[in-house]
């Protein structure tokens, strides 16, 4: 049976597209973010998290489209780099209190400017590099701050698809959507 070609589903306003182009690199928090917020701890003390698959799909497509996700985050723990090395994702630091040098440290690595810059952040450490990207977003549970800080806030909860949400709007912003989508019509 031929089904017609995969056409998008997403609808977005306009004015949001228009301001989520040109990005190039988008500054993820991890915890509240990337995962639930919630730490879980093993019998012998390990931190464990949860990441949303539909989370690390996105990711990769942003990476398709030549779009750079960096980690900017204040904790560290193996099970998050070991996350990251799964979705390939190169840009990270780990235990900053301060991400607005850390972030920047990623720019002058990728040689880009805050104007090509995009972040999602839920709560108050992620304010400064929110505030300083050209486009942000927050998971729907944020902290009221950074929800109003954002350009736009997922109907999502952090670690339970926020993050794929932001990546389809990026995707969209910056012609890549439609594409990448019509590779899986086959």
């Amino acid at each position: 049976m031929n089904r017609p070609a995969l056409t998008p589903r997403q609808q977005w306003d306009p004015q949001l597209l228009l301001k989520a182009q040109g990005i190039r690199v988008v500054f993820f928090d991890v915890d509240g973010v990337l995962t639930d917020g919630g730490l879980y701890f093993s019998g012998e003390g390990e931190v464990l998290k949860r990441f949303h698959t539909l989370d690390g799909h996105g990711l990769k497509m942003l990476q398709k489209a030549g779009i750079t996700p960096a980690v900017v985050t204040g904790r560290d723990s193996a099970p998050l780099r070991l996350r990251l090395k799964q979705l390939g994702i190169e840009h990270a630091r780990f235990g900053t209190e301060d991400k607005v040098p850390a972030a920047e440290s990623i720019l002058a690595e990728l040689g880009l400017q805050w104007q090509q810059a995009a972040a999602m952040g839920d709560d108050w450490p992620d304010l400064p590099v929110m505030r300083r990207s050209h486009f942000s977003c927050a998971p729907a549970n944020a902290h009221d701050e950074a929800s109003h800080v954002a350009d736009w806030v997922s109907g999502k909860n952090g670690g339970e698809g926020a993050v794929r949400q932001f990546c389809d709007l990026l995707l969209a912003a910056n012609g890549a959507y439609a594409a990448l989508l019509s590779g899986y019509g086959s």
